[in-house]
């Protein structure tokens, strides 16, 4: 295999000016060979290329110890992104305030694109349970957890929240990535996050 890229090989050295270009596509195409060749992968190693129409996403699986959020289309992955999470991410949002992200089964339910960060979709936490559990403590369940971008705020210091956990327990993504899930999911879409 590596002998048949030799002529890339001619033709990167003689056109400077596509070399960023031709790298990308032949390391998709590369990834993609391989993994079709029987590599056996985890979600979060698979390749998310090009891809020639916009996918049905069916549901959105949110794996918080991966930090990724994956857009399924039925068993498929077709999208992965890397997030940040609540400043406390371990463990199942009990209360309004402890900053963690909740586990369970949820929808996405309505967006807003005027958020306080860029863009924001709402997920339906709290349901039936979390209220229950948290009134058996006595608290708040508490409520307003987003898929979202960065701050608006942000500025020359967007690079700075990238794969770090900074929200209130919310699920961040960076603006680019808010774009394409924004176009991509669907309100009624169901999210499940587990730990």
């Amino acid at each position: 295999m590596i002998d048949s890229l030799m002529p890339l090989k001619t033709l990167l050295r003689s056109n400077t000016t596509t070399n960023s270009h031709l790298i990308a596509a032949c390391a998709t195409i590369l990834a993609c060979l391989f993994t079709l060749a029987g590599t056996s992968a985890k979600a979060s190693e698979l390749p998310m290329g090009a891809m020639a129409e916009a996918p049905e996403v069916s549901e959105v699986l949110v794996r918080k110890e991966e930090r990724r959020l994956y857009l399924l289309s039925g068993e498929q992955v077709v999208r992965s992104y890397r997030i940040g999470l609540g400043d406390n991410p371990s463990g199942h949002k009990l209360y309004e305030g402890d900053k963690r992200t909740p586990e369970g089964e949820y929808v996405l339910d309505w967006r807003n694109p005027d958020s306080d960060f860029y863009k924001s979709i709402h997920i339906s936490y709290p349901n039936k349970q979390d209220r229950e559990q948290a009134s058996a403590w006595g608290l708040d369940p508490g409520g307003s957890i987003m898929i979202h971008g960065l701050p608006n705020d942000a500025g020359d210091m967007a690079f700075a929240f990238l794969g770090l956990d900074w929200t209130d327990g919310c699920i961040a993504v960076s603006n680019e990535e808010m774009d394409e899930i924004w176009q991509l999911v669907a309100d009624g879409t169901p999210i499940k996050i587990v730990p």
